[in-house]
């Protein structure tokens, strides 16, 4: 792992200088904020919308609603943007032949591949975490406080289960040069775990199982994460491994 502190200061400015971090933590927080309001509001515009002639009947919303809308459109979000950020990670620099010209310098591929990893989960954990603070605010603002601890525990599940995601796609940046291309195989992996996740038996260990584990835990209620945290990290772990396995012996 030779050259990764400078391979992955340079991967992080790179989040910086080209707006991604600022852009994508900012989409964050407004639907951190946003999703407590939708939930709260939402019964009120469906009646209005109803008029004088349809009586919609909705129950009264509550924290449940709030912590539910917050994780739909974190999930959402955070998918999409897993497969974005990666998708030219390495197929561009492959491309515009920079990366033949950064691995001449003292650095290893593997510090190569780590820092680019390291460098999209932390755009993802800062986007996420500021979304999740957001949430929480506005939900103690408009319905009951949560637990902070357990609210926490569910933004770490949402940020593995991105990773999971943007692991698929930065694989198929590293086995070609098209972008497009390692943004299909990553839309492919994502519906792929979503068929999965309703399979019974090993549906709990996929990523997409952990979104009920988080909402269970942002609601201060105990949840077995076991299944899809390890399935999740056993994933990574292996798209990881074959990520540098392809990029390895690969003519630059």
């Amino acid at each position: 792992m030779s050259g990764l502190p400078v391979l992955l200061r340079k991967e992080l400015l790179e989040q910086w200088r080209t707006a991604r971090l600022p852009v994508i933590a900012s989409v964050f927080v407004l639907i951190g904020l946003s999703s407590p309001l939708v939930a709260r509001f939402t019964p009120e515009i469906l009646k209005a919308l109803g008029g004088d002639q349809f009586e919609i009947v909705l129950p009264p919303p509550t924290t449940a609603d709030a912590v539910d809308q917050f994780l739909k459109n974190v999930g959402q979000l955070g998918a999409f943007v897993a497969i974005l950020l990666p998708m030219s990670a390495v197929a561009a620099e492959k491309e515009r032949g920079t990366a033949a010209l950064l691995l001449t310098k003292p650095a290893s591929r593997g510090a190569f591949l780590a820092a680019k990893l390291v460098a999209i989960a932390a755009t993802l954990g800062v986007s996420v975490a500021l979304a999740a603070a957001g949430a929480w605010f506005y939900t103690l603002v408009l319905f009951e406080p949560l637990p902070i601890g357990g609210f926490a525990a569910a933004a770490v599940l949402e940020w593995l289960a991105l990773i999971a995601y943007a692991s698929i796609t930065f694989l198929g940046s590293t086995l070609g040069r098209s972008a497009l291309a390692a943004a299909g195989l990553g839309i492919v992996g994502l519906f792929g775990l979503g068929i999965v996740s309703v399979l019974p038996n090993v549906g709990s260990w996929v990523p997409a199982a952990l979104g009920g584990a988080a909402r269970s835990l942002a609601l201060g209620v105990r949840a077995d994460v076991f299944a899809s945290v390890a399935g999740s990290c056993i994933l990574i772990t292996a798209v990881i491994v074959a990520s540098w396995l392809a990029f390895r012996g690969e003519e630059l």
